[in-house]
Order: structure tokens, then sequence, then C-alpha cells
């Protein structure tokens, strides 16, 4: 059976940091969403407002849909998705924060196969 006749699965990863510089509008925004969401029962709603108001991380995961972003690719459906949000400290200098690193290190995996 060729790779054609079957189905392949990947997993794709994303990180991406944001700086939030209007941390009113993120709540604002998560809240119209717990708002508008039609299957969000009305008791998971409270607590989910009050926990957007305190975390901003927890604001932008209300916000970001996984689905959005592979939506208008062809040939594709997903299966399973899941994202986190978390406050980070961040220094664009510090090695860990370094994305080509990454890169490198798994051509060099590849280079070993």
């Amino acid at each position: 059976m060729s790779t054609s006749d079957t189905a392949r699965y990947v997993r794709l990863r994303v990180d991406v940091v944001l700086e939030i510089d209007g941390p009113a509008e993120l709540t604002e925004a998560a809240e119209a969403r717990i708002d508008a969401d039609e299957f969000m029962p009305e008791e998971e709603r409270v607590p989910a407002r009050a926990s957007v108001r305190e975390d901003s991380a927890e604001a932008l995961a209300y916000l970001v849909e996984p689905f959005d972003l592979i939506r208008d690719v062809p040939g594709i459906e997903m299966v399973q998705a899941s994202w986190s949000s978390e406050e980070v400290e961040y220094d664009p200098d510090a090695l860990e924060w370094d994305l080509s690193e990454e890169d490198e290190a798994e051509e060099d995996d590849d280079d070993r196969s």
C-alpha cells in the first residue's frame, strides 16, 4: 500500500510569544467570547469570566482556536487539538528563546539517521 493510499498523521507544534499591551481589551474580548458561547452552560460562565479577569493567559486561551490556523488548508482534517497558554518571563536575547537553535538540533538529528 503506497503512502497515498493511507492516512498520514502530522503533529504541528507552534510556539508563539505574545506581548499583551492591552490587558483590558483582551479581557473584554474573552468575556465576549464566553458570553457568545452557546454550548457553555450558564453555571460555567461565572467562573470562566472570573478566570479571564484574573489571568491574561487564561483570557488568551479563550480567544485562540487552533482550527482557525488550518481552516483553509486543503487536503487535511483536524483529528485532535490541544493548546495552553502561560505567562512567561521573556528575554529575546536569551538562548532559550532562540528558535533557530531548535531547527539546528532537528537537522542534526536528521543527519544522524
